[in-house]
C-alpha cells in the first residue's frame, strides 16, 4: 500500500512538472509574440527550425502558392498530382469546381490532413499549410491579411536527392499529363486576317468510332504514339519534329473525322488553314509561325483550294507580269507552302502534325509527294463489311443482327462510302428497319452500276458496228486514198 501511495505521489509530481512546463512554455511565447518584433522573431524562429532540422533524421520542402506577386505553377502542379493521390483515410477534402455545370469537380487535400505517397520506394509525407502572411505596409490595403497556403512535403534526408532531381520532376510532369488530357481542345480559323480564330472543338470522333480498316487504323495509332516520343530521337538525326500525313479518297470516306480523333487521341488542337483566304507568302509564315506546339495544321482539298504551281513554271509567270488575276494566283505559291513543310521555317515549332486531304491524289503536284514532306499517305477508301460493323455498333449499338451476312457480301460488290452508311442507318431508331433500309439502298447501287455496264457495252458495239460499215465503204470505193 505504501509502495502504490508513492507511485500515486510521482504521478502527481509529474503531472504538476509537465503541466508547469508547457504553461512556462506558453508565458514564454506570449511574452516574445507582446514584446519581441516580428523580425527578430522570424530570426529567432528561423534558428530555432534550422537546430531542429540538424538534429532530426526528416527533410522537408516546402512549395509556396506564391512567390512575391507571382503564381508559383509547381504549387498547381502538386495540387494536381495528389488529387489523383487521395485515399479512403483522409477524413477531411476540399471540394471546388471551375466549371459552371458542374460536370468536373476537383478534389483535393484540406488544411491538417497529411498524405503519404510511395514513389520508387521512398515515403513521401505530404501536408497543406494555411496561415495569414504579414501585412505589406508599402500597400495602400496594408492591414488587410492575405491566406498563405503552401504544400510540405518531408521524407529521409538520405533521399533529398531523389525527391529534387526524381520526385518532383514526376510530379510535374504528371500534373502536365493530367491538364493536356483534361484541357478543352481548340480549333482555330483564318478568315479575313493573317491571325487565328479560335473556338472549341467538341468533336466526338476517336478511333473506336472511326469506320476503317482495323489494321490501317492500328498504323496510324502507332505511328502517332511513336512520333510524340520522339523528341530526342528527331533532335539527334537533325530533322524539325514534324510529321505529314497525306488522307487521299472519295468524298464522304471519314478524312474530316480521323483528323478529329487525331487530334483527340493526341490531345492537340487543330489549325484550320483556308488558303483562299492567304494573300501572300508572307503573310501564310506569320500564320504558321504563329501556332502553337502539339498542333495539327489541316489543309484540306488541296487539289482545289488554290492553284499552288510549280516553282519553275510560277518564275515564269512572274516574269510575264500579264493580269492582275495572274499575279493573284501566283501571290501565295507552292515554294511558300513547302518552306513550312520542310524548309528552314519548318523548324519555327516542335511535336507539330501536318494534314493534307484531297478526293484526287493523282491531281497534285509531285513536289508536294516527295518523301520527307507527306510522310504517311492514309487511302481513305469505300465502305467494308469491317467498317459497316463499327457504323452498326455506333448507331444501333449492336454486334450481330441477322441481315448482317447479307449486307456485307452486297458491301463486297458495290462502291458505297461510310457516309453514305451512316446516314441510312441514322434514319430510323429501329434497328431492323434501318438496316433493311439500308440493304435496298446497296441493291440499288447494284442495279444502277448494272445498267450502266449494259449502256457501256451497247455504246462499244456500236461503235464497232460503225467502224466495220466504214471499213465495207472503203472496200467498195477504190478512189478513197488514205493519205488525202
Amino acid at each position: 500500500m505504501a509502495s502504490y501511495d508513492k507511485a500515486i505521489e510521482s504521478y502527481k509530481k509529474a503531472i504538476t512538472t509537465a503541466a508547469s512546463v508547457a504553461a512556462s512554455v506558453m508565458l514564454v511565447r506570449s511574452v516574445v509574440n507582446e514584446l519581441v518584433p516580428y523580425e527578430v522573431r522570424d530570426v529567432l524562429f528561423s534558428g530555432l527550425s534550422y537546430l531542429r532540422s540538424q538534429i532530426s533524421s526528416q527533410n522537408t520542402i516546402i512549395i509556396e502558392e506564391n512567390e512575391g506577386w507571382s503564381h508559383n505553377h509547381v504549387y498547381n502542379a502538386v495540387r494536381a498530382y495528389l488529387a489523383t493521390r487521395i485515399n479512403n483515410n483522409m477524413q477531411r477534402l476540399r471540394v471546388s469546381s471551375m466549371d459552371e455545370s458542374f460536370e468536373k469537380m476537383v478534389v483535393s487535400m484540406e488544411e491538417g490532413e497529411e498524405l503519404v505517397d510511395i514513389y520508387d520506394g521512398t515515403e513521401f509525407k505530404w501536408c497543406l499549410i494555411s496561415r495569414s502572411s504579414l501585412p505589406d505596409p508599402n500597400n495602400g490595403n496594408g492591414s488587410v491579411q492575405r491566406e498563405a497556403r503552401s504544400y510540405e512535403v518531408s521524407f529521409h534526408r538520405k533521399y533529398k536527392e531523389k525527391a529534387l532531381k526524381s520526385y518532383l520532376p514526376f510530379i510535374i510532369a504528371t500534373a502536365k499529363a493530367i491538364k493536356d488530357q483534361e484541357r478543352i481542345l481548340q480549333i482555330y480559323m483564318n478568315e479575313y486576317s493573317d491571325s487565328w480564330s479560335p473556338i472549341d472543338l467538341h468533336h466526338p470522333s476517336t478511333f473506336d468510332t472511326l469506320a476503317m480498316d482495323q489494321k490501317l487504323k492500328q498504323s496510324i495509332i502507332d505511328d502517332l504514339d511513336r512520333f510524340i516520343k520522339r523528341k530526342d530521337y528527331y533532335k539527334r538525326i537533325g530533322k524539325a519534329w514534324k510529321r505529314g500525313y497525306l488522307l487521299y479518297g472519295p468524298p464522304g470516306t471519314g478524312k474530316s473525322s480521323l483528323i478529329a480523333a487525331m487530334a483527340n487521341h493526341l490531345k492537340f488542337d487543330i489549325y484550320d488553314l483556308e488558303l483562299t483566304e492567304v494573300d501572300s507568302n508572307s503573310e501564310l509564315r506569320r500564320l504558321l509561325v504563329g501556332m502553337t506546339n502539339r498542333s495539327i495544321l489541316v489543309v484540306e482539298d488541296i487539289d482545289c483550294s488554290i492553284e499552288l504551281k510549280q516553282r519553275e513554271a510560277g518564275e515564269e509567270c512572274n516574269k510575264s507580269n500579264s493580269t492582275e488575276e495572274g499575279k493573284r494566283e501566283e501571290k501565295v505559291t507552292l515554294s511558300g507552302l513547302l518552306n513550312f513543310v520542310d524548309g528552314l521555317w519548318s523548324t519555327s515549332g516542335e511535336e507539330r502534325i501536318i494534314v493534307f486531304t484531297t478526293n484526287y491524289k493523282e491531281r497534285l503536284d509531285p513536289a508536294l509527294l516527295r518523301p520527307g514532306r507527306m510522310d504517311m499517305h492514309i487511302h481513305m477508301g469505300y465502305c467494308t463489311p469491317e467498317a459497316f460493323r463499327i457504323l452498326a455498333s455506333n448507331y444501333h449499338s449492336i454486334d450481330y443482327h441477322a441481315t448482317y451476312p447479307e449486307i456485307e457480301e452486297l458491301i463486297k460488290e458495290v462502291m458505297v462510302t461510310p457516309a453514305e452508311v451512316a446516314e441510312v442507318l441514322m434514319r430510323n431508331d429501329d434497328t431492323d428497319i434501318a438496316l433493311l433500309g439500308l440493304m435496298e439502298l446497296l441493291k440499288s447501287k447494284i442495279k444502277d452500276a448494272n445498267e450502266i455496264k449494259i449502256e457501256s457495252k451497247g455504246d462499244t458495239k456500236v461503235t464497232e458496228e460503225n467502224k466495220d460499215d466504214k471499213a465495207t465503204e472503203k472496200q467498195k470505193d477504190p478512189s478513197t486514198d488514205e493519205c488525202t
